[in-house]
């Protein structure tokens, strides 16, 4: 979910953007923009910053081993050939 500094940075932001005649119609309209960004974006299919850091450390993780074993695979091949003689 996203940070509750950064929904209210936005809901702020939101509203200093509405025309000073709109805002002082409606005294609490930071909290009703709060609300209803916070139910909008909490709609929204998002990951925190933590799990995608996680998630791209594990994908590194992930391309260092497959590069290995690709290259490990090359090398093996290449015994096999020396050793068997090469493909047709």
């Amino acid at each position: 979910m996203i940070d509750i500094k950064t929904l209210d940075e936005l809901a702020r932001r939101v509203h200093e953007a509405i025309p000073p005649g709109v805002r002082e119609a409606t005294g609490d309209l930071h909290q009703h923009l709060r609300a209803g960004l916070q139910a909008g974006l909490g709609k929204l299919d998002l990951v925190t910053r933590e799990e995608f850091d996680v998630q791209r450390a594990v994908l590194l993780r992930t391309r260092e081993k497959l590069e290995l074993l690709e290259r490990m695979v090359e090398l093996l091949e290449t015994r096999l050939e020396a050793y068997t003689g090469p493909k047709h």
